[in-house]
């Protein structure tokens, strides 16, 4: 049996991925694991658990930002178990050096104050157009609030201490997509553009309207795409009805 597999972003829970559960529901098997505070090959191995578990044999891995990471450990480790990639606002590249020291002083706050600050600090994971739209905003906000700090402090660390992913990307000869979000400041669709023009077997896919969590600012665009796919796949029947 074959399904999808959401890995969701920092410090976000799994169920980041509703819109995109609901849509999939009845229609073909799906997984979202939780692994913040894990390093990203404990990750791996608990998610290819999971999937042993619930009798999935390979799987589409849709990744965001963080979940983009954790799907390229996946192709490493068990490249056997995918079908094809959805990676969104994400990128194959290492954290610089910058990139770290931020991650160690917002790791230290984090461990010091909690997580009621993160909010406010994360609030550039929304473009300008979903950080006018007070609901979305009050739904990232509690979304974020659901970390333990603990968690949020070791998954800081694993993303800090990423290997470079760039050497994969010539390798992967499944189908990927690629989505970012037109507003996206920490990814921008560069980074996109970049991975494409590396990778065998991609499309990329603007989201409008959309910063970095894509999946979540514009559901009916992410999900329209990722229909696609699924169904270019062999996941989704043709004769299934739309979203």
């Amino acid at each position: 049996m074959n399904g999808v597999v959401f890995l969701h972003p920092f410090p976000y829970p799994p169920r980041i991925w509703a819109p995109q559960m609901a849509l999939l529901e009845g229609r073909v098997p799906v997984l979202a694991p939780h692994y913040l505070g894990l390093p990203l090959e404990e990750a791996t191995h608990k998610t290819l658990a999971l999937m042993d578990e619930r009798g999935l044999e390979k799987a589409v891995f849709v990744g965001l930002s963080m979940g983009g990471y954790l799907a390229f450990r996946l192709w490493a480790l068990a490249r056997e178990r995918v079908l094809g990639l959805v990676l969104a606002d994400t990128r194959a590249g290492p954290d610089t050096e910058e990139a770290k020291k931020a991650r160690y002083a917002l790791r230290e706050r984090v461990l010091k104050e909690g997580v009621g600050f993160l909010p406010g600090a994360l609030q550039n994971h929304l473009g300008p157009t979903s950080q006018s739209k007070p609901s979305l905003v009050e739904t990232v906000r509690s979304l974020i609030l659901e970390a333990r700090p603990e968690e949020v402090a070791e998954s800081l660390l694993a993303l800090a201490h990423r290997p470079d992913s760039t050497p994969l990307l010539g390798e992967i000869h499944v189908p990927v997509l690629l989505l970012f979000g037109e507003e996206d400041a920490l990814t921008p669709p560069e980074e996109g553009k970049r991975m494409a023009r590396l990778l065998p077997d991609a499309r990329l896919l603007l989201i409008p309207e959309a910063g970095h969590l894509s999946s979540l600012e514009n559901p009916k665009a992410f999900n329209t795409a990722l229909l696609g796919f699924l169904l270019e796949a062999g996941l989704i029947p043709a004769w299934a009805p739309g979203p």
